[in-house]
């Protein structure tokens, strides 16, 4: 049974402003003596909702007009600056469908690649406002997205950064360009042979397997996936194998991340078609991808010797078990191209999520990661939830969000600003919230003095145990302690008692989440013991959770355990 520490209690649902102290990640930078104090700066994000750390350098873009196809407008890249920076990179990203006409802005020689055009500068910046402009020359139409960072290339922090983006949507003729982008359901991508810089296809192999069904979560995991079964004669099969491309912050720098293409795994995917031409569209199959190969193989028995259309539609959702949804609350949802007069099975090959909604597909498929070894003994997220009674993992994302990065208690939901799906670990240190809250099953503890909070500093020790178990999960997940930001920036937090710049105790929540990794791999032979534990009563700090709970649940807190805390500066 549950224990529940009636002197600190607190309902989730009349949490509603907890996500403010759930929200912040900021790195230490290189000294204790240079990190800026919070409140020096006053660069706030542009959405009014976001709870991300007030910065010292701030980017915003604009262009002069809309160009159509074939047009030529300006971009106007502005660099807002408190604090003077000796080698701050900007870096700007074009899409395909726009090209840079001509270079007098000092900007590097931009590369190519299937993402489109990137370029970058190093600059010394002073206090003030600088712009740089650039000519940009339309040469497709459709959806597009102009992007643009700052970042403080020798201090990597959340405070010394900033991201601005322009969504378009440019049309054919002159005048028919509109601003904003629609990428919520959309046609699959093109078929392209890996370019410059793509990395080849190549298989995710999970960690380990997972208990899971199509109907509730997704299946155990494989290194390959067989052949499919032959069908009976009567039967149709479409197969084929569910990609995405996406630039990824692990691997990557301040001027440009890693491209990668992976299989997406988990995907719920139906078959719709029209058995003629005048008939219905109609439900013939579902099914998911293949865990870990993204393959699939959906099969019907056709009601006529010829189906007039078939397609095949793949969303943003993992059974019921997680999902990624836009600001309206609606999933993700690429489908192929029709084909016509299907008469037996066909294989579509390799099929790409549209190209718009890359970052919402590498999140989804980022909670895979944290799926396979999310160390519950059901089949839901957490232990405290018996099968059947599951409830989801969901993340609101889309394009050129100023909306995160958080998690709130009070609807249980991630979200996620524009570039934080490019970086893994800050997809799964917020997921990481959201199953320390399903750990806890409708209890959190009342968190203070944690907005903002600063992973290298002292906040107290409700903040440092949340934002450290969450950390800890992003690091457990990556088996790591490499924190890495969505423009590519990262940082290592490795640390011990020598370790200068990280504030020492159970309040700060790099000290936290260290012991929380070392005791789960040295002590506990895994988070499995410690996760069951959690389900089972609930801490309000660092400290509980080691002298209260571990005893009582079995768990080592003897001369082995301790010496782990004292490794990182945390003496009971």
């Amino acid at each position: 049974m549950s224990r529940i520490r009636l002197r600190r209690p607190t309902v989730l649902a009349a949490l509603a402003g907890i996500g403010t102290c759930l929200a912040t990640i900021a790195a230490p930078s290189a000294s204790a003596s240079t990190t800026p104090q919070a409140g020096a700066c006053t660069i706030a994000p542009t959405g009014k909702e976001s709870e991300a750390p007030l910065s010292c350098l701030g980017v915003t873009t604009s262009l002069d007009r809309l160009p159509a196809v074939g047009e030529q407008a300006t971009l106007a890249v502005n660099v807002t600056v408190q604090t003077s920076v000796k080698r701050a990179g900007l870096s700007v990203q074009l899409p395909p469908a726009l090209r840079m006409s001509g270079n007098d802005s000092g900007l590097t020689e931009a590369t190519t690649d299937a993402f489109g055009q990137r370029t970058s500068r190093v600059l010394t910046l002073t206090p003030g406002t600088r712009t740089i402009k650039l000519k940009v020359k339309a040469v497709a139409a459709g959806p597009a997205q102009i992007q643009a960072d700052i970042s403080d290339i020798d201090r990597p922090d959340p405070r010394r950064a900033g991201h601005d983006s322009v969504e378009l949507t440019i049309g054919k003729a002159n005048g028919s360009s509109i601003k904003g982008m629609s990428v919520t359901k959309a046609d699959t991508a093109p078929v392209q042979s890996p370019g410059p810089g793509i990395h080849p296809p190549r298989l995710v192999t999970p960690k380990a397997p997972a208990p899971g069904s199509a109907a509730s979560g997704p299946a155990s995991p494989r290194a390959t996936a067989p052949a499919a079964p032959a069908a009976p004669t009567a039967q149709v099969c479409v197969s084929g194998t569910y990609r995405n491309r996406f630039q990824s912050a692990e691997g990557g720098s301040w001027n440009g991340k890693a491209n990668r293409d992976e299989p997406v795994s988990n995907a719920n995917i139906t078959l719709w078609g029209k058995p003629t031409a005048n008939s219905a569209t109609q439900k013939l199959a579902t099914g998911m991808t293949g865990n870990g190969d993204g393959r699939f193989n959906l099969c019907y028995t056709p009601t006529t010797s010829v189906t007039s259309k078939l397609w095949v539609e793949f969303q943003t959702q993992a059974g019921g078990m997680w999902s990624v949804v836009d600001g309206n609350g609606r999933l993700y949802s690429t489908a192929t191209y029709s084909q016509d007069n299907v008469s037996r099975g066909i294989s579509l090959g390799n099929v790409y999520a549209n190209s718009g909604q890359s970052r919402a597909w590498h999140a989804f498929d980022t909670l895979n990661k944290l799926w396979w070894n999310r160390g519950s003994t059901t089949n839901c997220w957490a232990g405290s939830q018996s099968d059947g009674r599951c409830t989801p993992i969901t993340v609101q994302w889309y394009p050129g969000s100023t909306d995160g990065t958080y998690w709130t208690t009070s609807e249980d939901k991630i979200h996620l600003a524009d570039n934080d799906p490019d970086s893994e670990h800050t997809t799964v240190h917020e997921a990481g919230h959201a199953l320390m809250g399903k750990l806890y099953n409708g209890w959190w503890p009342n968190v203070t003095n944690c907005s903002p909070h600063y992973v290298n500093r002292a906040s107290s020790t409700s903040c440092g145990w949340t934002e450290g178990f969450a950390n800890a999960v992003s690091f457990h997940t990556f088996n790591d302690t490499t924190y890495y930001w969505g423009n590519g920036s990262s940082l290592n937090l490795a640390n011990d008692r020598t370790t200068t710049g990280i504030d020492q105790g159970d309040a700060c929540e790099a000290r936290v989440a260290t012991a929380l990794l070392d005791l789960w791999s040295q002590v506990d032979g895994g988070w499995t013991r410690s996760n069951t534990m959690m389900s089972k009563t609930w801490q309000s700090s660092f400290r509980e959770y080691f002298l209260t709970d571990r005893p009582a649940y079995g768990l080592d807190t003897g001369a082995k355990a301790r010496n782990v805390l004292y490794n990182h500066t945390i003496q009971y």
